[in-house]
């Protein structure tokens, strides 16, 4: 029998989340059948599937979209019909431990919070469980020949994805991080797939086209402010931005760069896919206004239009 205070405990414990990060392509979805064992983790988080006991049980998989943009919002669920899909799954089924697969930690928290998880308690970098040899042999998988894994069999992808599928393949894992852990060898199959976008080459955004991007953000968002000038940086966790502009006199800084910030890493997530790690905005100089030919303007305006100007500034 049950022991009904169990059940309750269960209920209301909350969900312990692992995340596995690395770059694409370095085989995060072979290893994590293996991870989720070690740690008795439940359910794994992988590309926009929600993945138990070998089986997709709610979600789509980012590799079934046809371009590479379409494939990261699917991995971010960035669609709120299919995370509140997912997420709703989640809820019911109340899952001791998951598993989040990203390709930076900033990746794997927006996943948690768009799931309504709680944050990873504990990171593992692809290179603690896995040799160069082995991150190298994956790389080559996926960026020379195209091929992408879905850890689940085969017949589960073939039930659900079968215009991507291609092949299924049983490795023997006998030495490494997990022989040590367990003290024996694993046999593993995992699907291999290829999407529509891998067979289209790959997508990059040019640091001209970002920083055009990131002008017409100011722009639209604060244009007042003057934009000297935008440097950018990359690494294997998404971009990094510093943007050095001019404001006017009188503006509130705090809540006017904050705006700014969450203005920019938003609207060019939203548009293109790519992850904006951070959003450096450094102010050069406070210009000043030319008071009097600004209030020669409002002597010219109507009066009504004054007053309805006002009116829209107290609301916002």
């Amino acid at each position: 029998m049950v022991n009904p205070i169990s059940l309750i405990k269960h209920a209301f414990s909350p969900t312990l989340v692992y995340a596995l990060v690395g770059e694409s392509g370095t085989g995060k979805s072979f290893r994590s059948k293996l991870l989720a064992e070690q740690y008795n983790i439940n359910a794994i988080i992988d590309d926009g599937l929600l993945i138990q006991d070998e089986k997709i049980i709610a979600g789509h998989s980012a590799k079934r979209e046809k371009t590479y943009m379409g494939a990261v919002r699917a991995a971010l669920f960035d669609d709120k019909e299919h995370r509140d899909a997912v997420a709703k799954v989640l809820k019911k089924a109340h899952f001791k431990k998951i598993l989040i697969l990203g390709t930076s930690e900033k990746m794997v928290m927006k996943i948690a919070m768009r799931l309504q998880l709680p944050q990873p308690s504990k990171i593992i970098h692809i290179e603690e469980i896995a040799t160069q040899e082995e991150i190298e042999k994956a790389a080559k998988s996926r960026h020379v020949e195209g091929k992408h894994v879905i850890p689940v069999p085969s017949i589960e992808v073939k039930k659900s994805y079968p215009q991507i599928f291609s092949n299924s393949m049983h490795d023997f894992f006998s030495k490494g991080f997990f022989q040590k852990k367990s003290g024996k060898g694993k046999l593993i199959e995992k699907s291999i797939v290829q999407p529509e976008f891998s067979k289209k080459g790959r997508v990059e955004i040019s640091e001209a086209a970002l920083t055009q991007m990131v002008m017409h953000c100011v722009s639209e968002c604060s244009p007042d402010v003057k934009v000297k000038k935008i440097a950018i940086k990359t690494d294997s966790r998404g971009y990094r931005l510093v943007v050095t502009i001019d404001v006017p006199f009188g503006t509130q800084l705090t809540g006017k760069v904050h705006k700014l910030q969450q203005y920019i890493i938003d609207k060019i997530e939203t548009f293109t896919g790519i992850l904006i790690e951070e959003v450096s905005i450094v102010i050069d100089k406070i210009t000043k206004t030319d008071a009097p030919a600004v209030q020669q303007e409002e002597k010219n305006k109507p009066v009504l239009s004054r007053r309805s100007l006002a009116r829209n500034h107290e609301k916002n």
